[in-house]
C-alpha cells in the first residue's frame, strides 16, 4: 500500500498556478477515484485556507476564510492516500505558519513533500508589478523598481515580493524540516519553449501522467501589455475611490484587465529595463548555484532561471506610454463598460417584468380563496349577537370612510 503523502505546492505567482489549480478543480471527483484527494469545494478554497493560515487581510474575504484551513487540514488528514494542496501565497508563510501548516496536515508521520514552481527574475519583476496594478495599485514601474531594490525591504510592496519570489529563502521556510529529496522545483520553461512543457512537468511533479484529465479551462491570469497596464493604473488613481473590492474585482479586474485589455495581444510587451539586467543576473546565478548545492529534485532544469537579457530597442516604459495606445485600450475599456452595463440593465428590466407577471398571478389565485374566507367570516360573524355588533361597527366605519372620501 502507498504511503500517505501531501504534495503542498507553495508558488510562486505567475508560474502556470491558475491553471494548474483550476485543472485540479474541475478534475476533483476524477481525481479522487484515482486515490487522489483535492480538498476543495469552490474553486478559490485553497485561497481562503491560505489567507486563513496566514491571517492575511484581503479586501474583506479574510473574514469568509476564517476556519478554511483547519477544514482543510482535517480532511487531508482522513483522506487515505495523496493529497494535493496548492496555492502561490503559501510561498510568503513565515517559519512559524509553516510549522502549523505542517502539524495540521499529520507531519511528521506523513509523507509531505514541498513543491516551488518558479520562474526567471527577468519576468517575473513585471509581472508582479501588473499584478500590485490589478489590486488597485497606482505606483509607476520606477517606484516599484526602487522599492524592490531597497536592501531593507522596509516597505509592504518590497517584502511582499521578495517573500514569494526568493526561491531559497522560500524553501528554506518551508523545507526546515523537510529532506531535499522531497522538496521539488518545477521551472517554467524558457520563452519560446512548447506550450504544453510546463503542464508536461507540473504532471510529472504530481504523479497525474497517467490519467485523462480535462485540461480545457476559462480560468487563467493573462498578461497586459505596455499602454493596457498604464491604462489600469490611471483607472485606479481616478475611479478606485468609488469602488469597494466587492465591485472592483467583477468589473476592473476581470471584465476590464482579463477579459477585455489582455486580449490586446500587439500592443508592446511589459519587460524589465534594460539597466535592470545587470544585477537580476548576479542575484540569478547566486540563486542558481545555491540550489544545486541543496539537493532538491529539479523538475525542469534550473538554467530555465537565467532570462533573457532584454533588449533596448523593444523596450516601452509603461510610466512614458504612447498616448495613442492608451486611448484605443480605453476605447476597448469603454466599449466593455457599455456592453456589460447595457447586458445588466436588460436583465433588470427582465426580472421586473417577470416579477410584476408574478406578482399579477398570485393576485389572481388569491382573489377567490379571499372572496370565499371573507363570506365565511361574515356568515360566523353573523350567527352571533357580539358578531352583528362587531360587524354592524364596522359597516359605519367603512361608511364614514366612503363619506369623507
Amino acid at each position: 500500500m502507498s504511503p500517505k503523502r501531501v504534495l503542498l505546492h507553495v508558488g510562486t505567482p505567475k508560474t502556470g498556478t491558475s491553471y494548474l489549480q483550476d485543472v485540479l478543480f474541475r478534475n476533483r471527483d476524477l481525481l479522487h477515484g484515482r486515490g487522489i484527494l483535492y480538498p476543495a469545494d469552490r474553486f478559490d478554497g485553497h485561497f481562503l485556507a491560505a489567507l486563513d493560515l496566514m491571517r492575511l487581510p484581503w479586501g474583506g474575504l479574510e473574514k469568509e476564510a476564517v476556519g478554511a484551513w483547519d477544514r482543510l487540514a482535517a480532511e487531508v488528514r482522513a483522506f487515505d492516500g495523496t493529497a494535493i494542496i496548492s496555492h502561490e501565497i503559501l510561498a510568503t508563510a513565515s517559519r512559524t505558519q509553516v510549522r502549523r501548516a505542517l502539524e495540521s496536515l499529520g507531519h511528521p508521520g506523513t509523507e509531505v513533500h514541498v513543491v516551488l514552481s518558479v520562474r526567471d527574475l527577468v519576468r517575473q519583476i513585471p509581472a508582479e508589478w501588473q499584478e500590485n496594478v490589478k489590486h488597485r495599485a497606482t505606483f509607476r514601474y520606477a517606484r516599484f523598481l526602487e522599492l524592490i531594490r531597497d536592501p531593507e525591504r522596509s516597505h509592504r510592496v518590497g517584502a511582499w515580493f521578495w517573500g514569494v519570489q526568493e526561491i531559497p529563502d522560500i524553501l528554506a521556510r518551508w523545507g526546515a524540516t523537510i529532506p531535499p529529496e522531497r522538496i521539488h522545483i518545477v521551472t517554467v520553461p524558457r520563452p519560446g519553449g512548447p506550450k504544453e512543457a510546463l503542464w508536461q512537468r507540473f504532471s510529472t511533479t504530481f504523479g497525474l501522467d497517467d490519467l485523462e484529465l480535462d485540461l480545457g479551462t476559462e480560468r487563467a491570469n493573462p498578461s497586459l501589455g505596455v499602454p493596457e497596464s498604464a491604462l489600469l493604473r490611471r483607472i485606479n488613481r481616478a475611479a478606485t475611490r468609488d469602488l469597494p473590492p466587492v465591485h472592483y474585482r467583477p468589473l476592473v479586474r476581470e471584465l476590464l484587465a482579463h477579459q477585455t485589455l489582455s486580449k490586446r495581444t500587439k500592443s508592446p510587451r511589459l519587460s524589465l529595463p534594460p539597466s535592470e539586467y545587470p544585477w537580476v543576473a548576479e542575484l540569478t546565478d547566486a540563486w542558481i548555484a545555491e540550489l544545486a548545492e541543496r539537493g532538491y529534485d529539479v523538475i525542469g532544469d534550473l538554467e530555465d532561471l537565467r532570462g533573457v537579457e532584454p533588449a533596448a530597442e523593444s523596450w516601452a516604459d509603461p510610466d512614458k506610454p504612447a498616448e495613442r495606445q492608451v486611448s484605443q485600450a480605453a476605447l476597448e475599456a469603454i466599449r466593455a463598460l457599455l456592453v456589460e452595463a447595457a447586458e445588466r440593465q436588460a436583465e433588470a428590466d427582465r426580472l421586473r417584468t417577470k416579477l410584476e407577471e408574478t406578482r399579477r398571478e398570485l393576485l389572481r389565485a388569491r382573489t377567490p380563496r379571499l372572496m370565499r374566507t371573507m363570506e365565511w367570516t361574515v356568515q360566523r360573524l353573523e350567527g352571533s349577537p357580539r358578531g352583528r355588533q362587531a360587524l354592524g361597527a364596522y359597516r359605519r366605519a367603512r361608511g364614514r370612510s366612503s363619506l369623507s372620501a
